[in-house]
């Protein structure tokens, strides 16, 4: 009795010494992997770095039977994948075993055969080894003698992701050249087109890639970051770090602060983006990305060309150069490039253009000195008949090293802020003694005042006249004025006209030069000036239409009523005549014929002239035979004109077409770029779906057919409204995810804040580049739904509201 107690004391501290033995071993080993262990996935077992920063184990993607070895963040919630082992040789089904087979990680199939190795040869390893995942999310086999000693890592084999202290780029000792290759899609990690290289030859950079075509290229490291990537600015954790010696070539980054997460990657659609891990907002935050627009795509401008985003085009010659095509380039086809206007001399008398903020030309020929400076680099330069240009090789402390151009100047860009100085070769034609620009430039200074103080004078003498002349109106409605056919003989040749004009048009802000109208001068026997735009007969219109019969009526809008008509030549027309009730009237009027009468384009309506004839006001255009675009696509009528350099403004006097007009527009009558980026955007969701947003109507309630595709996106069911027609097109046409593509497209411009639309640009880039990551939309303007006690058209109660609000002018549009 006395022996048991005893017994059962030491049964009990052999059992605790044995389960403390236990756990101590596991929590070693956690995060290394041995001859003596296996990893399948039936197991769900995970091997853990330290401190449990990154996790290593089996998985396959959504809605996928494929299984493959990954390494991802262990402590994000949205799980993010950093690397993947058999990205292009997966496992068939949940049958796999990753083991340490013959010094070298194995994983093996359902039927014992290696679907993935780590490739190491016998004579790498020499005892026995381990595996273990870092902390930095790097997953090496080292030498279990010597624990320094990396025979593989996972570093040197990167799919997607660069993360902190991985390097990218070559290693010379060993041959090894690290670069990014991004998934096939979103959830298929297999090799996708796109890839990430650094190109070593000349001034190393990087470039992306699509296959073998080339499409972004990040500029040369100038010894502060990427010339391409001006954005890219020392963070307060994040240190980047460039090495070119005779044993790497190489980029790589650390964080310097603790919980940070932070990485580069490369996305199934080609955009190279930095990514940090906001904590607050459980959400990667994109802190930068290319190719964001136009000037980020490669060669987009030619030779001696450069890329401005701020200019339309965007494409320009450097000073001293001229367009290779002018019709191509009128075309926006900018691939050819630049000439110079006059040739290099080479006897010493050729001269730079120092061109700031540039992104530097692609650095495949080129040469770099780092030992000289910039004024030996211009010497260097001169003495070379084949150097195009030079730069600095390095922008800190002032500048130091030496780059020279040989071949073709090719994708440079104009940063607002940021690049770097680049010195163009030109010859001394094209190039200007300072003093004598100096003179010119005081000389031009002065002989302009004397023109403005000149032009000034003659305006004023010019406005009394004009003042006088309208002063004179006969009882038939014509208006007589003085014309001043030239300034020479400025007091002699007066000649009196007549023109069929309203005298309300004759305001002081209204010019008459934008009808173009035919002058008819009683003192030359009728002679006739073209300026722009035909005049044309108020008897000629009425015969045209019948005496504007209620037959020949197309229909009506807020400007006034549109008919069919026939002139004597057989010319089939259609006449917008306005209403002389309409309190839109003269300003629509001007509004029109400012815009129209600029216009020339095979897909739009041709204005053909104008009249303004007893008190009437309208617009001829050519007749629609199947009928206009409006008709079939539900389009909307000019609202709204800016002025040349506005981008936004306030108006208390709100005009357009209800279910196009943006919601701060038709509330508060404020108008930007942004309100036409909302009617675009319903334009194109109208086109998706088959439906018309003004007088939607359907069962669940939607006010309009924004709420619907807002309602049916949300719930991921969005392929429910598209257009029947489009769906049964041929698949080769109209994929399902250009489909999600055009309507994510749509919602973003329909959105309920001005400030979260894209800008038009923008919405082109989107629509024709594939590459191009699209934001998440927020909720659209007039997103509410229908109340349950709301009646239907048909009923006739009235409800009585009382407003405050801006003056709105609505059109509602017939067919033409």
């Amino acid at each position: 009795m006395g022996s048991a107690p005893d017994y059962h004391y030491s049964y009990t501290i052999f059992f605790l010494f044995f389960v403390l033995t236990l756990f101590n071993a596991f929590s070693i080993s956690a995060n290394t992997f041995s001859a003596t262990k296996s990893l399948t996935i039936t197991s769900n077992k995970t091997i853990i770095s330290p401190n449990e920063i990154f996790e290593l184990g089996f998985f396959n993607p959504a809605s996928s039977s494929r299984w493959y070895l990954g390494i991802w963040y262990k402590k994000i919630p949205t799980r993010t994948y950093v690397w993947v082992a058999n990205r292009d040789n997966p496992l068939s089904n949940s049958n796999g075993t990753l083991k340490i087979s013959d010094n070298n990680l194995v994983i093996f199939d359902q039927s014992d055969t290696p679907a993935w190795s780590t490739n190491l040869t016998g004579g790498d390893v020499g005892s026995p080894v381990v595996a273990e995942l870092l902390d930095t999310g790097n997953l090496v086999i080292r030498d279990s003698n010597n624990p320094d000693r990396f025979l593989w890592q996972s570093f040197d084999f990167p799919t997607d992701t660069l993360l902190p202290e991985m390097k990218l780029g070559w290693d010379l000792k060993t041959g090894i050249d690290r670069l990014l290759s991004s998934w096939k899609a979103p959830d298929d990690p297999s090799s996708g087109d796109f890839s990430t290289k650094l190109q070593i030859r000349g001034f190393p950079e990087f470039y992306v890639s699509n296959r073998e075509n080339i499409l972004y290229r990040s500029g040369p490291w100038n010894g502060i970051g990427f010339s391409s990537v001006p954005v890219m600015k020392p963070l307060d954790y994040l240190v980047y770090n460039f090495t070119a010696t005779n044993e790497e070539v190489t980029y790589s980054y650390r964080i310097t602060k603790t919980n940070i997460y932070s990485r580069l990657s490369l996305s199934s659609a080609g955009l190279l983006q930095r990514l940090t891990w906001i904590e607050s907002a459980q959400s990667w935050k994109q802190l930068w990305y290319s190719p964001k627009d136009m000037c980020d795509n490669y060669k987009q401008c030619g030779n001696f060309g450069y890329c401005d985003s701020n200019t339309s085009p965007v494409c320009n010659c450097i000073k001293g150069f001229e367009l290779r095509n002018q019709q191509t380039w009128a075309l926006r086809d900018d691939s050819a490039g630049c000439v110079r206007k006059a040739r290099l001399s080479c006897d010493g008398r050729d001269g730079f253009l120092r061109l700031k903020n540039l992104k530097l030309p692609d650095t495949k020929a080129t040469t770099v000195d780092r030992s000289i400076g910039v004024k030996e680099c211009e010497e260097k330069c001169l003495k070379d008949c084949n150097c195009k240009a030079f730069a600095n090789a390095d922008i800190r402390d002032g500048g130091s090293g030496c780059v020279i151009w040989t071949g073709e100047i090719l994708d440079i860009r104009n940063f607002a802020k940021g690049g770097q100085d680049l010195y163009v070769r030109l010859a001394a034609a094209d190039l200007e003694d300072k003093e004598t620009k100096n003179i010119k430039i005081i000389g031009s200074s002065i002989g302009v005042s004397i023109l403005l103080l000149l032009s000034f004078i003659i305006f004023r003498f010019w406005k009394r006249k004009y003042k006088r002349s309208i002063a004179f109106q006969t009882p038939d409605g014509m208006i007589s004025f003085i014309k001043i056919p030239s300034l020479t003989g400025f007091y002699n040749n007066f000649k009196i006209e007549e023109f069929m004009l309203d005298p309300s048009l004759l305001e002081e802000d209204f010019n008459l030069k934008l009808f173009g109208i035919y002058r008819v001068s009683k003192s030359s026997e009728k002679k006739k000036e073209k300026l722009e735009l035909p005049l044309m007969e108020f008897e000629a219109i009425s015969r045209a239409t019948n005496n504007f019969s209620n037959a020949n009526k197309l229909g009506q809008g807020g400007f006034g009523i549109v008919y069919k008509g026939r002139l004597d030549d057989g010319r089939e027309i259609a006449v917008k005549r306005l209403s002389k009730m309409s309190l839109q009237g003269t300003n629509e009027f001007k509004n029109e014929v400012r815009l129209i009468a600029r216009l020339q384009h095979m897909n739009l309506v041709r204005l053909l002239g104008c009249c303004v004839d007893k008190g009437e006001k309208m617009l001829i255009y050519e007749y629609l035979e199947n009928l206009s675009l409006d008709s079939h696509l539900f389009d909307f009528g000019m609202a709204r004109i800016f002025g040349q350099d506005e981008t936004e403004a306030n108006t208390r006097k709100v005009v357009g077409t209800y279910g196009y007009m943006s919601p701060e527009y038709a509330m508060d009558g404020l108008f930007s770029m942004k309100s036409d980026v909302f009617s675009f955007g319903v334009l194109l969701l109208e086109i998706i779906s088959g439906k018309k947003n003004n007088g939607f109507y359907n069962s669940n309630r939607d006010l309009n057919l924004l709420g619907c595709l807002w309602r049916h996106w949300k719930e991921g069911s969005v392929l429910e409204i598209v257009d029947p027609i489009i769906i049964d097109s041929s698949s080769s046409t109209c994929r399902t995810h250009e489909i999600l593509r055009y309507i994510q497209i749509g919602l973003l411009c329909v959105q309920e804040r001005a400030e979260d639309r894209p800008v038009m640009s923008s919405v082109m880039l989107m629509l024709g580049s594939e590459t191009t990551v699209i934001p998440q939309p927020k909720r659209p303007g007039y997103c509410v739904g229908r109340s349950l006690l709301e009646t239907d058209s048909s009923s006739s109660t009235q409800h009585n509201y009382e407003w405050t609000v801006n003056q709105i002018t609505l059109s509602v549009i017939d067919a033409r």
